[in-house]
């Protein structure tokens, strides 16, 4: 049966389009469960019925007119339980409909098994028997297997308009597939789609006798490419800021290095063929980001294996594939990576989707800093029939519309309009403080490093840096930077902001993202050994550090360093040990250093809990709600299974915010929230409510969160956070800010009207 089923799961892949892949279920199945029919009804939600879709043992020319109303029979019953419904003798049931239209009077046995996606039901496969037949566990599984690969296809058909041609139920509705959102905005175009220039994984070992000329054809493959980096690189230098063309860097860094090149040419002076010495090489390398937690981190092991496959194109002589970019393109692909990004012309680049990939995918990233929008990991999207269909994506909710009904491209289109009328709105914002109606200062920083966004727009319009992570030096190489390499890096971000406030974040690695030089494998890395913890049990990593950024640091008054991962109280005492050694080290060696401020990174459960006990051992926290949103509510993000229930707006999250917020007041330290949450403007109005006294998010977020800010008195955002407090539901959160954010005139702020 495993067999059998394997088999039909591939062809239903393969087929072309719904109603081919209807056909190949009800056939096969009926085979294979000796069943006498084997139909699918679908859900017509507009129409309120199942519609019969596909029959193998009833009269075909009921397919697309036999409707039943929701609610009846055994069909609407198997939808309602949203659960199998097997009867041995179907019109005994008290639920049973007859359907003179099918010529099914003389079946007895049913076995009906729901479609679901996302929770809810598009359908149902139902097998019948003409002998009464109570069918077996095996074949109950062995439908509801297929029933879920079906989900998938039938949520593109609904998105592209297809399901609604089959079910001649006229225009489309406003249908759309899910994904997560990667950069704001929309994006009105034609797809096109990237796929992978070549088969890396296909690549055989093989053994050759000839290691000069597999060497001399490796070293030439790798030169090319080589060429190709710096050309995408210059194409997108007007666009991107240093650090988000570091990947360039770094992947051109990786070309000349031992890690890949001496590797590869090792595996080829041991008898191996170019090509499979670099399938070996790459999948090493994509290994270690493999097994990381951290997203952004585990994300590179696709630019990695991106750029094994440009070497694989050259050493098999392909010539770059010629693209025809129409002039609104959305590129779309189940892996699109930065590279191909960067082969559209920007002129002519509308937005992107990826079936893979989260908010910190270096390709979201870039799109962020580009100002295009971006949709990721749209999981229902085949991608292989999406070619040359008109789409809509909506950045801001992490949607797509294929082949969109008249209407919905009428309403995005006034909302794009709005888009624009919106930045016209806040550019007079430009240089104006971020102050209440009342008075109050809310300073607002700017987040960057890894999710880089030092644009001019962020260096001019941020009040500071209020997280700058500092493991990019430590990702490009291939050992531990040393003290002067960390002390010119760190030095330029805090020249660059002198004398605003520049907060340097030690380093985060550890179980859930090691290095390439320095692998940590854990069965659970998000509670592993990681953050603080490994600079205690590596003092030297964390005193090298410290001593770079006290030194880079000289002749300025502005830097802060904020400490991660941390849990307990003894963690931050002898981290402040260290820190002390390490300044009275650089005093005895002549260096005119200062004792900066030293803060904790609220973002574990137990922080929260110990934020009075922690406040009167450092100057500032900041709380980082990214992670500690996960802590609390149990829920990885990027997850797609239970992405939808997290949220930071949850008043479990707000509750323990302004727990923090309390107890840091006792000794009059400063509260920063330096996550996602803060470049949010209606979470920014609570979070002035609770009294965090300054906000640090990407470029993008400044001005619409100044506007935010500027709108309310402290005592309105009291009020505010007041009611939402009582609240128990994230949902009713977000309504209820969306609503005294339009009746004060900034319902565009979180999305034009209608994405929210």
């Amino acid at each position: 049966m495993l067999e059998v089923l394997h088999r039909i799961v591939q062809e239903v892949s393969a087929a072309t389009s719904l109603e081919a892949a209807l056909k190949v279920i009800v056939t096969r199945v009926k085979g294979a469960i000796g069943a006498d029919v084997c139909s699918i009804y679908l859900t017509n939600f507009e129409e309120r019925t199942h519609v019969l879709m596909a029959t193998d043992g009833l009269r075909q020319e009921a397919v697309g007119k036999v409707r039943l109303p929701l609610g009846r029979g055994l069909v609407g019953l198997v939808a309602e339980r949203a659960e199998p419904v097997n009867e041995a003798d179907a019109p005994s049931h008290p639920r049973y409909l007859r359907i003179s239209d099918t010529g099914e009077q003389q079946y007895h046995g049913f076995l009906g098994v729901p479609i679901i996606q996302n929770r809810r039901v598009l359908g149902v496969v139902v097998a019948r028997q003409v002998e009464p037949r109570q069918f077996g566990d095996a074949e109950v599984t062995f439908l509801f297997t297929l029933a879920a690969q079906l989900a998938g296809a039938i949520t593109f058909a609904q998105a592209s308009g297809e399901l609604t041609g089959l079910q001649q139920a006229g225009e489309t509705f406003n249908r759309f597939l899910q994904g997560r959102p990667g950069s704001p905005g929309v994006g009105i175009g034609t797809i096109v789609v990237a796929y992978r220039l070549a088969d890396l994984d296909a690549v055989p070992d093989r053994k050759t006798d000839d290691v000069a000329g597999e060497s001399d054809a490796f070293r030439a493959a790798v030169a090319a490419v080589e060429d190709d980096l710096r050309r995408l690189k210059g194409h997108l230098s007007e666009d991107l800021p240093a650090e988000d063309r570091a990947l360039f860097d770094a992947l051109l860094l990786m070309l000349g290095s031992d890690t890949l090149v001496t590797r590869t040419i090792a595996l080829i002076e041991q008898g191996s063929w170019a090509a499979g010495a670099l399938r070996r090489t790459i999948e090493e390398h994509a290994k270690v980001f493999d097994v990381m937690e951290d997203v952004y981190l585990r994300e590179r092991a696709s630019d990695i294996r991106d750029l094994g496959r440009r070497i694989l194109m050259h050493l098999q002589s392909d010539a770059p594939r010629t693209v025809d970019y129409p002039p609104h393109t959305i590129l779309v692909g189940e892996e699109v990576s930065a590279m191909q990004l960067a082969e559209v012309p920007k002129d002519r680049l509308a937005g992107i989707v990826s079936a893979s990939g989260s908010s910190s995918s270096h390709v979201a990233i870039f799109a962020r800093a580009i100002g295009v929008p971006a949709v990721m990991g749209v999981t229902d999207l085949p991608v292989a029939r999406a070619e040359g269909l008109e789409a809509i994506i909506d950045g801001y909710r992490g949607r797509v519309h294929v082949s969109p009904a008249a209407t919905v491209r009428e309403e995005y289109r006034r909302l794009a309009l709005e888009e624009q009328a919106l930045s016209r709105e806040l550019e007079p914002l430009r240089g104006l403080p971020a102050e209440t109606t009342d008075g109050v200062h809310v300073p607002l920083y700017l987040n960057t490093g890894l999710v880089n966004e030092m644009l001019h727009l962020g260096a001019e319009e941020a009040e500071g840096v209020g997280l700058y992570r500092t493991e990019m030096p430590f990702m490009v190489r291939d050992r531990f930077p040393g003290e002067s390499v960390q002390v010119a890096n760190y030095r330029n971000v805090i020249k660059t902001f002198a004398p605003r406030p520049v907060v340097l974040r030690t380093l985060d690695i550890g179980g859930d993202k090691p290095l390439p030089y320095f692998p940590v494998s854990e069965s659970n890395p998000f509670l592993g050994w990681r953050g603080v913890r490994i600079s205690l049990s590596h003092p030297e990593i964390f005193l090298t550090q410290v001593r770079a950024m006290l030194r880079a640091a000289i002749g300025f008054q502005n830097l802060r360093i904020l400490l991660p991962m941390v849990s307990t109280v003894a963690e931050v005492e002898e981290l402040q040990q260290l820190i002390q050694r390490a300044h009275d080290e650089l005093i005895e060696e002549g260096f005119a250093i200062s004792k900066p401020s030293v803060g904790v990174m609220v973002e574990v459960p137990s922080a929260v809990y110990l934020a009075e006990e922690l406040a009167r051992r450092v100057e500032f926290l900041s709380i980082g709600t990214n992670d500690l949103t996960q802590y609390i509510l149990a829920v990885d993000r990027n997850n797609p299974h239970v992405a939808d229930l997290y949220d930071d707006m949850h008043p479990a999250v707000l509750r323990a915010l302004q727990q923090v917020v309390d107890g840091a007041r006792l000794y009059h330290r400063s509260v920063s929230v330096c996550g996602e949450l803060a470049g949010n403007p209606l979470a920014a109005v609570l979070l002035v409510g609770m009294g965090v006294e300054s906000l640090s998010m990407s470029a993008g977020s400044l001005l619409k969160v100044k506007w935010a800010v500027r709108s309310f008195s402290r005592s309105r955002a009291r009020q505010l956070l007041q009611v939402a407090l009582r609240m128990e539901d994230a949902r009713q959160v977000r309504r209820f800010m969306e609503g005294v954010f339009a009746e004060v005139g900034l319902g565009g702020l979180v999305g034009p009207a209608g994405t929210h």
